[in-house]
């Protein structure tokens, strides 16, 4: 098999007979190819007056060697297969807390080896979490242990599904195929930047849970981690609390994927003497467009056609000051979602639906912290950094969960006046006029008003006076590292296995879904016997 990269085909096109599209664009003659695959589809809009896609195929043919001469963005493909090992029956089951990205997949591969996961997730299942979520929207009344960000499916539940990552790694065709198996659109193994949509996603989310079970797993709702025992180093049991009762479960071997917004786990580990790190971040706010005017500016008169939708965008500009302001989770024709877990503490984040045909498209717009902007050397300084922002957030909007709101014009004016433009803030249960100034550091707002104004010199109406800035966005990664060593458990009690975005090892839901199967990979080797990381 060969993989051909770099072809330009219209918008228009059909993909329903890529054997013939691919011996007209590549001259190859008919009959010669056996079988092709898409691999890849982006779309590229550099000329406004030429947007078109831009496809990979995986070929099977005859005289493939010849044709790897022949065709210069050609490549070798191997088929790539991922295996679970087996453990032995009997074995001590794993515990796994926590059932976002990396919990679920950690727990999913557990449970293929024959280990009967135990899995512990504080919030509730989906279609709860939904419903509760909802009425949060609704009337400002939150449920702390089940929000946008504790509950079945994790904080990206909430979000887009975006698929998109950074990272390289074989087991990431595994995981977008289990999603599609689970229901996930099939597009995701091909579009250049994937995602699932929540609607699709909770979905996907519940048939992982189901094949979890089927398996000879247990997932446990509405149970809060609480605590744990050791011996000799190790650890050797898990606590947690559900419908105000103690429980307790005889556990060698745990993975740790509480999230981002674990802080009752943060300063349980720290109080309990785990080893803790200060880790960077970044906070800000989200900005909103109308989502045509985006499409508008990234695809000109092209904005609109049927092949094309919403149409997304990824900024960064280095600033003066020292800082670095950059988008984040865009959200083409989305919504500003309430994302608070904490009474009196306000956060923001973005979703969309699979259909991104939402009157706005919003992305968060962030400033780089570091840990010297801490002010302290406690592990969960930055943990304090967040909940600052959020608390002065909260008051900001007035209370009840509303957000604070304002404009790109009135941030430049300096004066709050109200939001009365075409961009009308997507946020629920509400919002109340007042500028960055009255949450976020002085450093944060000064880059906004250096940066917006250069990344609108890049995209046409970024800075556009109507955008609205909808804050806080403080949850953007862990401020908190859970250290570990090469074997994955962490360096303070042999068998806790801290894992994915909430320990600091991962930053979305890819590669926090790889860093939840290497860790239950290597608490399967352990049961096996032998220790070993790759």
């Amino acid at each position: 098999m060969i993989r051909v990269n770099g072809i330009s085909v219209p918008l228009g096109q059909d993909f329903g007979d890529l054997i013939t599209v691919c011996e007209k664009k590549l001259r190859i003659k008919r009959g010669r190819i056996r079988s092709v695959r898409l691999a890849k589809r982006s779309v590229d809009a550099r000329k406004k007056n030429d947007v078109h896609f831009i496809i990979s195929v995986d070929i099977e043919a005859d005289g493939e060697e010849q044709l790897l001469r022949m065709l210069k963005n050609a490549v070798r493909r191997e088929e790539q297969f991922y295996e679970v090992a087996s453990v032995p029956e009997n074995v001590s089951r794993p515990v796994v807390v926590g059932f976002g990205p990396a919990g679920m997949f950690a727990a999913l591969v557990l449970a293929m080896s024959g280990a009967r996961p135990i899995v512990l997730e504080r919030g509730d299942d989906v279609d709860s979490r939904c419903r509760k979520v909802e009425h949060f929207r609704d009337t400002g009344e939150l449920d702390t242990e089940c929000n946008v960000q504790f509950g079945e499916g994790g904080a990206g539940t909430f979000s887009d599904g975006k698929l998109n990552t950074g990272i390289s790694d074989s087991r990431i065709g595994w995981i977008f195929e289990r999603l599609v198996e689970f229901g996930a659109p099939e597009d995701i193994l091909y579009l250049a930047k994937p995602h699932i949509g929540t609607d699709r996603l909770r979905g996907a989310v519940k048939c992982l849970r189901e094949r979890v079970i089927s398996l000879g797993g247990e997932v446990v709702f509405g149970a809060r981690f609480c605590g744990f025992d050791r011996a000799d180093g190790s650890i050797s049991g898990v606590y947690y609390i559900r419908n105000g009762e103690k429980t307790h479960i005889p556990a060698e071997n745990v993975i740790l994927a509480a999230g981002h917004s674990a802080r009752d786990v943060f300063t349980l580990l720290r109080d309990e003497d785990i080893k803790l790190s200060q880790k960077n971040f970044a906070v800000g706010v989200r900005i909103e467009h109308r989502r045509e005017d985006i499409d508008r500016a990234m695809y000109g008169d092209f904005a609109g056609h049927p092949a094309l939708k919403a149409a997304d965008y990824k900024l960064a500009v280095h600033l003066p000051n020292g800082r670095t302001l950059y988008t984040f989770c865009m959200c083409p024709g989305g919504y500003v979602m309430a994302a608070s877990s904490e009474e009196g503490r306000l956060a923001v984040n973005g979703m969309s639906c699979y259909a991104r045909d939402a009157a706005n498209s919003n992305s968060a717009l962030l400033v780089n912290v570091d840990t010297s902007d801490y002010g302290s050397d406690d592990p969960l300084a930055g943990m304090y950094f967040q909940r600052d922002i959020e608390e002065r957030a909260y008051r900001a909007g007035g209370g009840g969960y509303r957000a604070p709101a304002a404009t790109v014009g009135e941030l430049y004016s300096v004066k709050a006046e109200g939001l009365q433009g075409r961009v009308v803030p997507s946020y629920l249960p509400g919002y109340k006029a007042a500028l960055p100034d009255e949450y976020l550091p002085d450093f944060v707002c000064e880059s906004l008003r250096l940066g917006i104004r250069e990344m609108g010199k890049r995209i046409p109406g970024f800075d556009s006076p109507e955008a609205v800035l909808t804050g806080a966005e403080t949850r953007s990664s862990s401020p908190v590292r859970i250290d570990r060593g090469a074997d994955l458990q962490s360096l303070s009690l042999r068998g806790l296995y801290p894992c994915g975005e909430g320990a600091g090892y991962a930053g979305g839901i890819v590669s926090a879904a790889v860093d939840g199967m290497k860790c239950a990979e290597a608490v399967i080797n352990k049961l096996r016997g032998y220790n070993k990381v790759q």
